[in-house]
């Protein structure tokens, strides 16, 4: 994949197990591939650790343990009449079949919650530190945690309703800070530290919990 603000190429492993070379402006597709044989064993190192990994995608029942807020919480159902109620942390859904995969139900519930509050939230840090949003989106991304547009439009990820507010806080703010910068310059990453000082921790964090995105 061409990306004229690439400045190198960037080998990737994508959710579906496929490989994804980012080619800079000046690149040759030639190249590419001579980048992508040259870093075979790092990819397949990237396939046997994600071998290991448990699946992102098996069912969610009574008794699991999600992750919320940060927090492992588990999933309890109590059924009530013709409906079940499934608790976890502060949250509480009613559901007319509960004795399934709770997974589907209860994603659309912490993407509900993301939407309700993830803009807010930038809205909130932009007006603290004077930075001027166009316009704020949840989407179900699979490769990343938040985005920025050249055109003002952040784009965020439901998942980080899942995540610590820590590293939710730090996501926004390296977002916005990239309404300013579209680059990941020194200059960027100063003012990051600037506003999210914590910003490595929640770093590790992310990199800890990115099977969360597959």
């Amino acid at each position: 994949m061409r990306n004229p603000r690439a400045r190198r190429y960037i080998l990737r492993l994508r959710p579906d197990g496929s490989a994804r070379v980012t080619v800079p402006r000046a690149g040759l597709i030639t190249e590419a591939k001579r980048f992508a044989d040259r870093n075979a064993s790092w990819l397949e190192k990237q396939l046997q650790r994600r071998a290991t990994q448990p699946a992102s995608n098996a069912p969610w029942v009574a008794g699991t343990q999600i992750l919320f807020r940060g927090e492992h919480v588990l999933l309890e159902v109590s059924p009530a009449g013709k409906t079940s109620h499934v608790r976890f942390s502060a949250e509480t859904l009613s559901l007319a079949d509960a004795t399934g995969d709770l997974r589907p139900a209860i994603e659309r519930h912490l993407r509900r919650l993301a939407v309700c509050e993830l803009p807010a939230r930038v809205f909130e840090l932009a007006a603290f530190h004077q930075f001027s949003v166009k316009r704020v989106i949840v989407r179900n991304q699979r490769s990343r945690w938040g985005s920025c547009s050249r055109r003002g439009t952040i784009s965020l990820n439901w998942r980080l309703v899942q995540a610590p507010l820590f590293v939710r806080d730090y996501i926004l703010l390296h977002e916005l800070v990239h309404l300013r910068q579209m680059n990941h310059s020194h200059g960027f990453w100063r003012e990051v530290a600037r506003l999210c000082p914590d910003f490595a921790h929640a770093e590790r964090w992310l990199k800890q919990h990115a099977p969360l995105l597959r």
